[in-house]
């Protein structure tokens, strides 16, 4: 049965070679991602494959709250890696992990597992306008469209992003630039190049000056691997 309700988030962009892919895969499938969803708090984890100029691999899990990701049992397991973990670990390109809390959200998740998710990554000006605008005017306006599901506004958890671990040791990546993670599940890839999508973003008050406000923006598609919740 899904876990639904989660405020929390854990992702993870990295790429890896073609040598070690099917064995990343395999390690990811039928230990890693198993092991996570296991820890309280945690609700579902996902893989996506990136498309075109996007990273490789997307990974997330989605936890009650952001808190979860700095807990005991979770900082446990990250200062612990398996044999399998250290092994694998290694084989990450371009790390990049931020951990996040909800900030707004819209529509309602995929019936089974969205094939698709788009994702952008951006900073805003400083003050809470920018903000709000993104989640009051632009992610309903897009959300609503036929081929999204649903659609997630993030900011970045500075403190607990920057925790150093011994798995952070291994793969030596860090967080990110950007403080903002807007996440939509898609029917489609490139959501954002369609005319649906377009007409709703600049149908939004005030659309060009906020679009424009963006900075440091990456806009990424990725289609799904595997998906896993944790029990209920």
């Amino acid at each position: 049965m899904k876990r639904t309700g989660s405020r929390g988030l854990m992702a993870f962009w990295a790429d890896i070679g073609h040598d070690h892919t099917l064995r990343f895969q395999q390690w990811h499938n039928c230990e890693h991602i198993h092991e996570r969803v296991g820890i309280p708090g945690f609700n579902v984890g996902r893989r996506y494959r990136g498309i075109g100029e996007a990273p490789k691999f997307l990974m997330f899990y989605e936890t009650d709250d952001a808190a979860v990701l700095g807990s005991e049992p979770y900082l446990e397991r990250l200062n612990d890696p398996t044999p399998w973990t250290q092994e694998s670990l290694p084989y990450f390109r371009n790390p990049m992990r931020n951990i996040y809390g909800l900030v707004a959200e819209h529509g309602a998740p995929a019936p089974t597992e969205a094939p698709y998710m788009h994702v952008f990554r951006f900073n805003l000006p400083d003050g809470e306008g920018a903000l709000d605008w993104h989640g009051q005017q632009w992610l309903p306006a897009v959300s609503a469209i036929d081929e999204v599901h649903r659609g997630r506004l993030y900011a970045v958890d500075e403190a607990i992003s920057g925790i150093m671990t011994s798995e952070r040791q291994i793969y030596g990546g860090g967080p990110g630039q950007q403080k903002y993670l807007a996440m939509f599940e898609t029917t489609c890839p490139d959501t954002s190049t369609l005319a649906t999508w377009q007409a709703a973003e600049q149908g939004c008050p005030d659309a060009a000056d906020h679009l424009a406000g963006r900075r440091d923006l990456f806009c990424e598609s990725s289609w799904l691997e595997i998906a896993l919740y944790g029990a209920k």
